[in-house]
């Protein structure tokens, strides 16, 4: 019985193989083992490839493919699901609260220093009617949107959710669930899917946006920065879409910011505070050569595309350069102030009457010995070491001195408060002198605050 089968198999594989064969000399057709029925061109007559010319040239004029960019306009009234009644009563709810929250948390538990401000405030407030308005950024942490954007809004126009930004946010992050995808709609955000291409419904959705002279941020890059916002990459296409195709050409402002990657670091569930986030806003980006010129007319859709956003990135990678320049500035000033309010506070505690401790005045040539130890040590601290904490530590740890035997019996805030009365009793009420040891009392102390206390409170 195997035999029989075994038989049976060749026979059938040999029939197959002869009208294989006679196929290919009666029909000239290239008969592929692995792709069966792919046709050759030079075995059809010229008149099978003439009309097969015909329908590719149709197909490619008729129907552009993936790989080929064209104009698509876009409606006025492209989505009436996200301009529904209940999404906008919806969005004048939640767009109000959430930005004063984030506008609160960040220029109240955060130090946040705008340069350039005026430039977004004129174009979200002063701009044509129906003029639309598009805002690029760098994007370095999650919570870029809506932190950063509520910050740099006064609070009586984080109240108008009508004209505050759309944006977009990846399918896959923001609208996995029914529940996310009503949140983030209720919050002005569109979505839109990876991997999609330009000509996509979210796409199609904030160019409408933009037709009726709305407001739309973007992050050019695509997605988060992969080195903790060390560098911006290259914008996408994308963004030349969203200027290319509008009805009318938008405002382009482009922002940079740095600091972000401390309020929120990757993998950290809650965001920071007490950190300090630098904003640089730049002029309005202009396309009007590129636009205008003889060869855009003649250059394809594609290449159009790649010039906006290549002009975009230039301008964000410039800023970025100039914000991290003014941060770095900004920081140096803020540890020269620490430095200069430890060594006020040293002046302080130096013009203390020592008598009301029970000191002598042996014990007080030692302090002025301790006082000038510590100011050589501070002068020759580098600026990575020279941190309020350090000028504090060297300012009660001297040991063998004043300090060292005052702390055993005081924290430094009740010592500060023996100063200050040490001050009341040292002052003359009927004189007026310009040092620092005629200075009542609890102005010497809100003094010592500012300089140490209060003022990083303030930053934080």
């Amino acid at each position: 019985m195997a035999v029989q089968r075994l038989d049976r198999g060749d026979l059938w594989k040999n029939k197959a193989r002869v009208l294989q064969l006679q196929l290919r000399q009666r029909f000239r057709v290239a008969v592929d083992r692995h792709r069966p029925s792919v046709l050759a061109d030079r075995y059809f007559s010229s008149s099978v490839q003439r009309w097969l010319r015909r329908f590719r040239d149709f197909r490619r004029d008729s129907l552009p493919s993936s790989s080929s960019f064209y104009r698509k306009k876009v409606s006025k009234d492209f989505d009436v699901e996200v301009d529904s009644a209940i999404f906008r009563m919806l969005q004048a709810v939640a767009v109000p609260l959430i930005g004063n929250v984030c506008h609160v948390f960040m220029n109240g538990l955060n130090r946040v220093q705008v340069y350039g401000l005026e430039k977004l405030h004129d174009a979200l407030l002063n701009r044509p009617k129906n003029k639309p308005l598009i805002t690029v950024s760098n994007h370095v942490a999650s919570v870029d949107d809506p932190f950063v954007i509520a910050s740099l809004l006064p609070p009586r126009v984080l109240l108008d959710a009508q004209n505050l930004r759309w944006t977009l946010c990846a399918s896959d992050r923001c609208f996995s669930n029914p529940v996310t995808s009503a949140f983030f709609r209720s919050v002005k955000v569109l979505p839109v899917s990876r991997g999609d291409g330009i000509y996509q419904m979210g796409m199609d959705m904030a160019i409408s946006k933009l037709n009726t002279g709305g407001w739309v941020h973007i992050f050019p890059e695509g997605s988060r920065s992969r080195d903790g916002g060390k560098t911006v990459r290259s914008s996408k296409r994308g963004v030349g879409r969203l200027v290319l195709d509008a009805d009318s050409t938008p405002i382009v402002l482009p922002f940079v910011h740095t600091g972000m990657q401390d309020v929120m670091p990757i993998g950290a569930n809650f965001p920071r505070i007490g950190k300090t986030v630098t904003v640089l806003i730049g002029d309005p980006i202009i396309f009007d050569d590129l636009l205008n010129s003889e060869e855009a007319t003649e250059a394809s859709r594609g290449k159009l595309y790649d010039a906006v956003a290549s002009r975009i990135g230039h301008q964000l990678q410039n800023l970025k350069v100039k914000v991290d320049k003014l941060a770095l500035e900004q920081s140096i000033r803020l540890e020269n102030h620490s430095k200069d309010g430890a060594e006020r506070a040293a002046n302080i505690l130096h013009q203390v009457d020592l008598d009301p401790f029970g000191l002598g005045s042996h014990e007080y040539i030692r302090y002025e010995s301790l006082v000038e130890e510590t100011r050589t040590k501070l002068n020759d601290m580098s600026p990575e070491e020279a941190t309020a904490d350090v000028y504090t530590r060297m300012g009660y740890s001297c040991e063998g001195g004043i300090g060292s035997r005052i702390r055993s019996y005081m924290d430094p805030t009740e010592l500060m408060g023996f100063a200050a009365r040490g001050l009341l009793m040292n002052c003359r009420s009927k004189e007026k002198y310009s040092d620092t040891s005629d200075i009542r009392p609890l102005k010497t102390w809100k003094q010592y605050l500012e300089a140490n206390m209060l003022k990083q409170w303030n930053t934080c």
